[in-house]
């Protein structure tokens, strides 16, 4: 349809010219096909929504590939099949082929079987085979690269993992280490980054550095045996291996809020997204809660797609569309929900902890009231790297170039316009104690605390990441060299930094990750923090050590994949480790009895 616009500016006279109406739907096709800019992809992405495509019902496959079946099954059948499934189907197998066709299937049978029993062996078996692989945690595509090594059979490697236990059950962390003991057997070097106890204690070899994080590490505190560890006084790894230090169960849960004798809780009826089966959760307020479970059981499922973004959409007005529920209660007595993940701050090198937690805005306004600044005629966006004026243009105020390698990787190296600084001559004049603006960027948390002292603003948003053990990171660290931990703890210091209505809920997916046993102690202190200011605080988790510090636990399983999807378990610690039925139950019982 022809429309009339009017174009009006303040400089020249107001002119009329017909064009056609594309429609919304029209303008935001045409902009998503037109654009290469990544942010507006992800602005128009947000008006957009996967569908099962009608001509394949989702196979991917033409209706001639799909018309190939064996023993009833097309290729799509087999691949929507979890791991565990398929492996027991293609076992069945041999007994439904005739004496010819066994012939000849039968190496590529035990091809396949041994491929699925490698991917079983590693705690994968609750993996649909056609899962898109860019839905896996990091742990899980890990695993699978390591299912494809063993497969392989090499000898004479030297294999370096980065944390394999992530995401994984305790349940099923022993079926992992003995894989780590195949690959060595089959004459091979297994070196592991690891923080997980049962790891370490199942090692031939420790290695342990140290002693502190940062500045503070760097050096060979202690190696040999797990039990020299545990002997080498010198050793913080050592002392909580052999219970000399140890993450305190509370002396009493807390009840939570109630409203008259009645609990306050958020109620989730009819959960079915996924694996769940039909589910009824209640999270009670004012708790620390953990969500529980063997990998897969349907937890991030639940707490995540279901519980996260229904609340999000109702109460903090997000364009999210939740996980499959009938009803959902509650919502009253919060104020907003905040998903605490280990996704980066930022994306290029401007983003850094100061300008994500606010600390360098209070930072600029006190460079800019300094005397020589004053002088020079100088404003806070004078001492901003995302504005022109006082940064080096060369970098664009990053302090580093970046080198696009095309097939590889983007490598970035330091600017040798400003030497990695980030902002011009002029403005590196204007200095404060002797230290210019980039020297403060470039210090230490625990060293800006220290500096810092006399100016709160500053201070009381620097000392909150040294609250969560972040005092090693400098303050203008890069956001893209921060790890997936470092990043969750900061966004916490953040939270921690603001003034609580006591209204909050907050949602944390495996806080643990990347964390050795001191950091966990300081994570907890942290999180209890912000429960005991009446926020709600619901963790999803395998470390027995935050499990056991938790007001309340919900279990979900039995299994994963289609075996889980039900609620256990749920009560406090102590009662959930008298469920037979629960692995997590199992495992709590040992941590719990030292109490």
């Amino acid at each position: 349809e022809e429309v009339e616009v009017i174009y009006k500016s303040d400089n020249i006279k107001s002119y009329k010219i017909k064009k056609i109406f594309e429609g919304i739907i029209g303008n935001i096709k045409r902009r998503w096909r037109e654009t290469d800019s990544l942010t507006m992809r992800d602005e128009l992405s947000k008006y957009q929504s996967s569908t099962t495509c009608d001509a394949c019902s989702g196979h991917r496959l033409k209706a001639e590939a799909l018309a190939v079946k064996i023993d009833g099954k097309h290729i799509s059948e087999i691949t929507e099949l979890s791991v565990r499934k398929s492996y027991d189907w293609f076992q069945g197998l041999t007994t439904k082929l005739t004496d010819k066709e066994n012939e000849i299937a039968s190496r590529v049978l035990k091809e396949i079987s041994e491929r699925l029993g490698f991917l079983n062996n590693v705690g994968l078996e609750y993996l649909n085979l056609s899962r898109k692989s860019g839905t896996l945690s990091g742990g899980e595509s890990q695993r699978i690269r390591l299912a494809s090594q063993i497969g392989s059979g090499l000898t004479g490697v030297l294999y370096v993992l980065d944390e394999p236990s992530i995401g994984l059950h305790q349940r099923d962390n022993s079926r992992l280490l003995q894989t780590l003991s195949n690959l060595r057997d089959m004459g091979n070097s297994v070196l592991v980054v690891e923080h997980d106890e049962e790891a370490i204690l199942s090692a031939d070899h420790v290695i342990d550095m140290g002693p502190g994080a940062g500045i503070h590490g760097g050096e060979v505190v202690a190696q040999g045996t797990p039990k020299q560890i545990m002997s080498n006084k010198k050793s913080l790894t050592g002392k909580y291996l052999s219970g000399k230090l140890s993450i305190p169960i509370p002396a009493e849960r807390r009840k939570g809020h109630f409203a008259g004798k009645k609990r306050k809780e958020i109620v989730i009826s009819g959960a079915s997204s996924n694996n769940l089966k039909n589910i009824t959760a209640k999270f009670p307020l004012g708790l620390m809660t953990c969500v529980t479970g063997v990998s897969g059981s349907g937890k991030s499922t639940l707490t995540i797609d279901t519980l996260y973004k229904a609340v999000a959409r109702k109460v903090n007005r997000n364009r999210v569309i939740p996980g499959k529920h009938d009803t959902i209660t509650g919502l009253e007595f919060i104020d907003k929900i905040v998903e605490i993940d280990q996704s980066p701050i930022g994306r290029t090198p401007r983003s850094n902890p100061a300008t994500y937690t606010g600390a360098f805005t209070p930072i600029r306004d006190w460079f800019s009231s300094l005397p020589e600044a004053k002088t020079r005629g100088y404003k806070p966006g004078r001492f901003s790297f995302n504005v022109k004026g006082g940064r080096c243009e060369a970098c664009q105020g990053d302090g580093l170039i970046k080198i696009e390698m095309h097939f590889l990787p983007d490598v970035y190296v330091k600017c040798d316009v400003c030497d990695g600084n980030r902002y011009n001559r002029e403005t590196l004049e204007i200095k404060f104690k002797g230290k210019s603006i980039s020297d403060i960027l470039n210090m230490t948390v625990e060293d800006g605390v220290k500096f810092f002292a006399a100016i709160p603003s500053v201070c009381d948003k620097i000392k909150m990441m040294q609250k969560v053990g972040l005092d090693y990171i400098k303050i203008g660290q890069a956001a893209t060299t921060l790890s997936g931990g470092e990043a969750q703890r900061v966004k916490l210091s953040k939270e921690l930094s603001k003034r609580s209505t006591g209204r909050t809920l907050y949602i944390l997916d495996e806080p643990t990750t990347g964390l050795h046993f001191e950091d966990i102690k300081k994570l907890l202190e942290v999180i209890q923090a912000l429960v005991d200011m009446g926020n709600t605080v619901i963790i999803i988790e395998h470390n027995l050590d935050v499990i056991k510090t938790a007001d309340w636990v919900i279990d979900i399983g039995p299994e994963g994949g289609s075996g889980g999807g039900m609620i256990i378990a749920e009560g406090t610690p102590e009662k959930v480790a008298r469920v037979k039925d629960s692995f997590t139950g199992y495992y709590l019982q040992k941590v719990l009895k030292y109490k």
